[in-house]
């Protein structure tokens, strides 16, 4: 009988008391029809995780050991383990015991069946009896997956999953680089840029408390919205980006105001402040929109892309003085023509960026890119 070769990367940092009993479950998931790979990142773990994990691999030919030799993070970990892995379907596993292996025997169907590229274990489907912890911290896994929804345009109802099922060629295609819990929004955005078939199963949740050794905190869930925001934010829908771009103007306006205000204050004059203030404001825009919206890797140095990016906020400063001034003449309130103003000036300024500036074609599906590869 034909075998399924299944890849689990398990990253591990000071699981001591659990790692055992982790690879133990792991290892009960084989089967006739599924024969297992067993990676254990460790992620300088500073108890006895690296040996444990090594007594492990030593008795067990299908288990293999990586080591950092600095702390890097969970991320990290796993880009390690998937650049090893060999199996025909990768997956991650963590060092506790908060999901149950088992469930990999279900996980794995879509891809083995060649209706999926990726399954996403989630632990909001199944209705069951938990154990009942945090509501902050399930808060804020549901505003997450909401956000990244929204920018991805999946229907996910749990991004944030530990549980995550690859065909290996899809992980192995994928550049990550979060070194910690980003990772989650990170490949998220990935897959569904490369247009993977997506599936999403229920699965049992045993989560640990802090005392316990649960390591994600508050400022991993505000990296994590950074991340739905660099990674997604150049592919979302764009109405999404509107509305995404309309924030990063309403700070680069705050700034502005600001810069005004202390030019104004230093008795610069309110034409000298205008010119002054546009500047810090100007540059603020460009920097929001290259690190959360348009751009991932601008570089500072293409001439090309200042010069278009500058010469659109020029245009769009004097179509808003323009629109402003028109709008007054036929009889206008002068909060009213700005408003409106405003509205067009803001449109123009998106467009202007989003298919000028910082344009990029659409990218090709996963199996396209590899076909062309290989060719």
């Amino acid at each position: 009988m034909n075998q399924t070769t299944l890849s689990i990367v398990i990253p591990c940092y000071n699981e001591e008391a659990t790692l055992q009993i982790c690879v133990d479950r792991v290892l009960a998931v084989a089967n006739d029809e599924l024969a297992l790979e067993i990676i254990i990142v460790d992620d300088c773990s500073s108890d006895n995780s690296l040996e444990i994990a090594r007594g492990i691999a030593a008795g067990d030919k299908r288990i293999q050991v990586a080591a950092h030799e600095v702390n890097q993070g969970k991320g990290a970990a796993l880009r390690t383990g998937f650049s090893k892995a060999t199996g025909d379907i990768v997956a991650v596993q963590d060092a506790d015991l908060e999901y149950n292996p088992m469930e990999f025997r279900e996980l794995v169907k879509p891809i083995i069946e060649d209706r999926a590229d990726v399954v996403f274990g989630s632990r909001y489907l199944k209705i069951n009896d938990r154990r009942v912890l945090y509501f902050w911290h399930s808060l804020m896994n549901h505003c997450l997956t909401f956000f990244s929804n929204m920018y991805t345009d999946l229907g996910l109802t749990d991004m944030e999953t530990c549980y995550k099922v690859f065909k290996r060629e899809v992980i192995q295609s994928i550049d990550i680089k979060e070194d910690r819990f980003g990772f989650e929004p990170e490949v998220t955005a990935k897959i569904a840029q490369k247009r993977c078939r997506i599936y999403e199963m229920a699965i049992s949740y045993n989560p640990r408390t802090y005392e316990e050794g649960k390591k994600i905190d508050w400022k991993d869930g505000v990296r994590a919205l950074y991340c739905i925001l660099h990674y997604s934010g150049h592919t979302a829908p764009a109405l999404v980006q509107f509305f995404t771009y309309f924030f990063i103007g309403a700070i680069s306006w705050l700034v502005n105001i600001t810069a005004f205000s202390i030019c104004l204050a230093s008795d610069m004059g309110i034409a000298s402040s205008i010119a002054v203030a546009y500047v810090p404001a100007t540059l603020v825009n460009y920097f929001l929109c290259i690190t959360l919206l348009f751009k991932h890797k601008a570089q500072w140095n293409e001439k090309a892309e200042l010069l278009v990016f500058l010469t659109i906020t020029a245009l769009a400063y004097l179509l808003d003085t323009g629109t402003t001034i028109a709008l007054t003449k036929i009889g206008l309130g002068a909060i009213a023509a700005k408003m409106l103003a405003s509205i067009v000036t803001i449109t123009f300024n998106f467009l202007g960026r989003k298919y000028l500036t910082f344009y990029k074609s659409p990218l090709p599906g996963w199996k396209k890119t590899e076909n062309l590869k290989n060719k």
